[in-house]
């Protein structure tokens, strides 16, 4: 920091609720830290915001001062687009605060909030919206590239939920975008990223589901993969949109309902949950459990936020990550060999492929209804490379690659936008689909400079 910057930062603390810090401050280090441990980068200023107004304040600052600015939510996006080297980082996690209004089926909830938060505070009225899988993940980078979870068959993606957004503009404004307030700007944060400003508050439709739900795992053997993935397909394409069921394939973590041999073996497990009464669920799941002969099974009625958290203990902050992804409409059995290949060869006992079952009602709306276009997508697939020593990058990395190409041939061609890492700059286009153009038009009127670059980035036209 220059004198004249730092004569700047004494400005930008006046007046401001939160919290400022520099380098050389005792919080800034586990600040600058996210979820995926191969990011680590040094801001010069990270600014911990506790209202809107400071939000305003830590945006015309950046503006005026010329830093790279990232913005920050939950910390868990897998690029590390929460962070960057010697800018400025908006630091969103102390505005948690949720309001719900059970009679409107309505939640408001601040930028900072994770989906533990959102599910805390609605499930106290047996209500939810769709959201992701993981309760650290933050409700404002999910939501920004459309957000998926075990509700989307039923309720849609998350941006199909979302009903309205507080937003501080580059030019510093605070706008409401809604469908009938600045609807071009709501339009284009409905998958859009974090490209057209910070949005300090969401505000979500939501819908009956628990407080009890039907879930659980299905565990069987990779030697009977290619069988139950088959049978998988059939049955989720009959399945009725209350009930979803994901597949994993990966070495077998110590889970007690499986023998101690199985533990460290290869698997693939069949994730489910009935959105609706746990009675109806039960006779509808029992063919799951004929796919062949099951290794265990842990399944049962449980509180919703129970299993919103259910996958935690395999997502911890720390790691490090490397992610690969394709949509599919269809799973091709050339798909399913390449699948079982390289789940035997598996470089990490953390490492994973799993397939998220989408369609329903992700599929209705039209592909330029909002930012979000992909609407032909049954299926999303995650490479995920999780390891924990540097030394491992290059094995794990060239594993997910690999696969990757492997199954790109039976992909339907585009991509989950939050799935995308920072070596995948070519693939932006493809995952904003046939809306990039618009959303470039979008980003002209509302950041014409590119204020907010740290992103699957949109270049203003």
């Amino acid at each position: 920091m220059t004198k004249f910057q730092t004569a700047k930062i004494g400005e930008l603390k006046k007046n401001f609720t939160g919290e400022v810090l520099l380098p050389s401050d005792d919080l800034y280090e586990s600040a600058r830290r996210i979820w995926n441990g191969m990011i680590d980068r040094h801001p010069a200023l990270i600014v911990r915001c506790a209202t809107t107004s400071d939000v305003v304040r830590a945006v015309n600052f950046a503006r005026g001062n010329g830093p790279l600015l990232a913005v920050r939510g939950g910390g868990h996006n897998i690029a590390g687009n929460a962070v960057c080297d010697d800018g400025l980082v908006i630091d969103l996690s102390q505005m948690k605060t949720a309001s719900v209004d059970p009679g409107a089926r309505r939640v408001t909830i601040e930028g900072g909030a994770t989906l533990g938060d959102l599910d805390s505070a609605t499930q106290v009225h047996s209500l939810a919206t769709p959201v992701g899988i993981n309760s650290t993940t933050g409700v404002a980078g999910l939501t920004l590239g459309g957000g998926f979870g075990w509700l989307s068959r039923k309720y849609g993606m998350t941006v199909d939920n979302l009903e309205s957004a507080e937003v501080v503009t580059a030019a510093g404004a605070v706008l409401r975008a809604s469908t009938t307030e600045h609807p071009d700007l709501f339009w284009a944060l409905r998958g859009g990223g974090g490209n057209f400003g910070v949005v300090t508050r969401f505000e979500f439709r939501l819908h009956p589901v628990g407080p009890d739900v039907l879930s659980g795992l299905i565990v069987y053997p990779i030697s009977e993969a290619k069988s139950v993935l088959q049978q998988y397909r059939q049955f989720i394409g009959k399945a009725p949109e209350e009930l979803t069921v994901w597949t994993i394939l990966r070495q077998a973590p110590p889970l007690p309902f499986l023998p101690e041999e199985v533990h460290g073996k290869a698997i693939i497990a069949l994730a489910l949950i009935y959105a609706g009464d746990p009675k109806q669920g039960e006779p509808l799941i029992k063919p799951l459990r004929k796919f062949g002969t099951p290794l265990g099974e842990h399944v049962g009625v449980q509180p919703y936020v129970a299993w919103q958290k259910a996958f935690d203990p395999l997502l911890t902050p720390g790691a490090r990550n490397y992610w690969k992804s394709h949509n599919f409409s269809t799973l091709k059995d050339g798909l399913l060999d390449a699948v079982i290949t390289y789940i035997e060869k598996l470089p990490s006992p953390q490492c994973e492929i799993f397939f998220g079952a989408i369609g329903g009602a992700t599929t209705r709306p039209a592909p330029d209804a909002m930012a979000y276009a992909h609407r032909d997508t049954q299926f999303i697939m995650n490479v995920h490379g999780r390891w924990e020593e540097p030394a491992d990058d290059e094995r794990c990395i060239g594993w997910a690659r690999d696969f990757f190409n492997a199954s790109a041939p039976f992909a339907s061609g585009g991509v989950y936008v939050n799935f995308l890492t920072a070596d995948e700059g070519d693939r932006v286009r493809t995952a904003y689909g046939p809306n990039y153009d618009r959303l470039a038009q979008v980003k002209r009127k509302y950041d014409p400079d590119n204020l907010f670059r740290m992103n699957q980035n949109i270049a203003p036209v």
